[in-house]
């Protein structure tokens, strides 16, 4: 197996394991690439605040990707699970 292999199933990996991670990849590079494209009508407004607020918009998706990562997997962990092992401890 080759190294871009391992690496590639690595990622499929863990985006099954946290797939808020992938969602937060993309929202990214969707509001970079749709800001740029704005860029042109941007109008009267400065260059560095344009770019400012392209770059509080993409961190705030992603800060919100991974927030609902988060509680995702704590509702996994602590909610699941515990269901889980008590349906297998009760007797039948």
């Amino acid at each position: 197996m080759s190294s871009y292999e391992e690496n590639e199933s690595k990622f499929l990996r863990k985006a099954k394991e946290n797939p808020f991670v992938p969602i937060g990849m993309a929202g990214f590079f969707a509001i970079v690439g749709y800001r740029l494209m704005k860029m042109k009508s941007r109008g009267d407004t400065k260059m560095s605040v344009h770019l400012i607020h392209m770059r509080v918009a993409a961190q705030g998706f992603v800060v919100g990707a991974m927030t609902v990562g988060v509680l995702f997997s704590m509702y996994r962990e602590y909610y699941l699970k515990p269901r889980e092992q008590q349906k297998a401890a009760e007797p039948k």
